[in-house]
C-alpha cells in the first residue's frame, strides 16, 4: 500500500489543535497550534544529530502541506 507523507488528523477532544502526522522516517505528529513534536518511533542516538536539521525542513513542509490542503478544501 502506499501511504501519503502527511495525513491531517482532527479529534473533537481538542477542538483548537491541527494535527499533522509524518508517515515517513522519522514518524510524527505536529500540533500545528503550537509546533509541538511527538516522535512516534524510538530515535536512535547516532540519528538524533541528523533529524535536528531535517526536522526544521519536515516542520515546514508540514506546514505547507496543511495550507495546501486548506485551498483545496475550499475550492
Amino acid at each position: 500500500m502506499n501511504l501519503p507523507k502527511f495525513v491531517i488528523a482532527d479529534n473533537s477532544d481538542f477542538p483548537d489543535d491541527i494535527f499533522i502526522i509524518h508517515l515517513d522516517f522519522p514518524q510524527f505528529i505536529i500540533n500545528l497550534k503550537d509546533d509541538e513534536v511527538e516522535f512516534l518511533e524510538d530515535i536512535e542516538d547516532e540519528d538524533e544529530k541528523e533529524l535536528e536539521s531535517e526536522m526544521e525542513h519536515l516542520i515546514t513542509l508540514a506546514g505547507e502541506f496543511y495550507d495546501r490542503e486548506m485551498e483545496r478544501y475550499e475550492e
